[in-house]
């Protein structure tokens, strides 16, 4: 999720009882409501519209095979923030994010801080 400000963000997540599991030194972060899904929140210039985009988990994306029907946008890569994500396009033209487990934890990678 986007948003123009991540502190106000986070606080109202925070609110409705989502927790702070790492934030990151350039105003984002991820929170978690007890064992339900996590919520990664990134803050973008006023300049852009804040975009919502639901990612699905994958636990093992070495394991992963996909249906040749489906289209591969980008495939797993490592992200800042201690993941691995993947795009694909659905039927429709809309894009998913598959993400999955990375090769180091969240606090361990470049640039993010555990809070």
């Amino acid at each position: 999720m986007e948003t123009h400000n991540w502190g106000k963000a986070a606080k109202f997540f925070q609110a409705l009882g989502f927790e702070l599991e790492f934030a990151t030194d350039h105003n984002s972060g991820q929170l978690r409501h007890g064992d339900g899904p996590s919520l990664f929140i990134a803050e973008v210039p006023e300049s852009k519209q804040p975009e919502l985009q639901l990612v699905l988990k994958v636990s093992d994306p070495d394991a992963l095979r996909l249906d040749p029907s489906v289209e591969v946008v980008t495939p797993f890569e490592d992200t800042h923030f201690g993941t691995r994500l993947m795009t694909v396009r659905d039927p429709d033209g809309r894009l998913w994010s598959l993400q999955a487990p990375g090769k180091q934890s969240p606090a361990q990678a470049p640039g993010s801080a555990q809070a």
